[in-house]
């Protein structure tokens, strides 16, 4: 029931309630993007969300666009700077996906929206990630984020719908502003982020 009729009010509810106190960190972090990461500051991108449905995501920038001599982009690791790395590990690249949950995209709490190459690559089991909107942050992100493997990840996922509630989206909120202090589980040992999932063995 929580899911179907108090989940999406609840969202809009502390969506606005930020942009309401918080809507100077948007300025703040637009004007330093634009400063040491050139232009578009908005970062966006197609993603699958809810029944696979394709949206386009927003983030703020958190790499450069530094290219070889061939015009081909530097891998992820080099383009990522120190200040793109602060973004990331307090999650203020995050906070333009707030429109997309106004719009209907997203919502606060739910599996991370992925790239659609993914799609064929998951397994019967792992495309129930899609039976609900995505999030900013979900219950695969308090308990590992990119640290652990893409297997965990999606049993994570499928475990939230299962036994989504408002408990639990309360106490993946208070974890996530946890995990910002904290600072655990921003990427994988040797990757800028995590590996490219290849697919799970059917």
């Amino acid at each position: 029931m929580y899911r179907k009729f108090f989940k999406r009010p609840f969202d809009i509810i502390c969506v606005l309630g930020f942009f309401l106190i918080f809507w100077w960190v948007y300025i703040v972090v637009a004007i330093l993007v634009r400063k040491k990461l050139g232009s578009p500051v908005i970062f966006k991108q197609r993603r699958p969300g809810l029944n696979e449905k394709i949206f386009t995501m927003y983030k703020f920038r958190s790499m450069t666009d530094e290219r070889d001599k061939d015009g081909n982009l530097l891998p992820d690791e080099i383009r990522l700077t120190k200040f793109g790395k602060i973004l990331r590990s307090t999650s203020l690249d995050e906070i333009p996906e707030f429109f997309n949950i106004l719009k209907g995209d997203m919502s606060l709490v739910g599996p991370r929206p992925l790239l659609i190459a993914y799609l064929e690559r998951y397994n019967k089991h792992q495309k129930r990630r899609h039976e609900t909107r995505p999030g900013v942050t979900g219950w695969a992100q308090v308990n590992g984020r990119n640290a652990i493997s893409w297997e965990e990840k999606f049993n994570y996922d499928v475990e939230y719908i299962d036994n989504c509630s408002f408990i639990l989206d309360m106490k993946i909120i208070f974890l996530t502003i946890k995990k910002i202090f904290v600072k655990e589980g921003i990427s994988q040992e040797g990757n800028a982020t995590m590996e490219a999932f290849k697919g799970s063995e059917r």
